[in-house]
């Protein structure tokens, strides 16, 4: 199975999703992607790379990159972080017609965003919904097979 994680810039909030799930379920192939172009080719902003460590969740290098349609059938699962990044997630992979495209705390049964800690600043509440949502995903898998 592979998921990929996207947001914006992909350099705070999926590439934290990335490296919680890989903790979280090391069999699972992750990814993640951003939608639009500001940060391309830079790596997890710090702060992010802080609150890791912190948390203990080993990380690598990181390159921010941009998601493209021939990514849809690579990933069994695309979990986005906000409704907007949702609409240009699926605008990008010119449509999801496999169904695989999902906010990532809709797993947790919440209608809401991951906060983007880019403006917040707050980088523990961003950790503790990925977290939350990242958990909330492989039970809901985990129930499937």
């Amino acid at each position: 199975m592979k998921v990929t994680f996207v947001c914006h810039g992909n350099i705070c909030r999926s590439p934290m999703a990335q490296f919680i799930l890989k903790y979280l379920e090391p069999k699972i192939e992750v990814d993640s992607k951003a939608t639009h172009t500001d940060e391309l080719g830079s790596d997890m902003y710090y702060p992010a790379k802080v609150k890791l460590t912190k948390e203990g969740i080993p990380f690598s290098k990181h390159t921010a990159t941009l998601l493209k349609s021939s990514d849809y059938d690579k990933s069994d699962y695309f979990l986005v972080m906000d409704t907007e990044n949702f609409t240009n997630t699926v605008i990008r992979l010119n449509g999801d017609p496999q169904n695989k495209v999902f906010r990532l705390l809709e797993f947790t049964g919440e209608n809401r965003d991951v906060a983007d800690p880019w403006y917040t600043g707050n980088f523990d509440k961003a950790y503790d919904d990925i977290l939350k949502g990242c958990k909330a995903f492989l039970e809901n898998v985990n129930r499937k097979i």
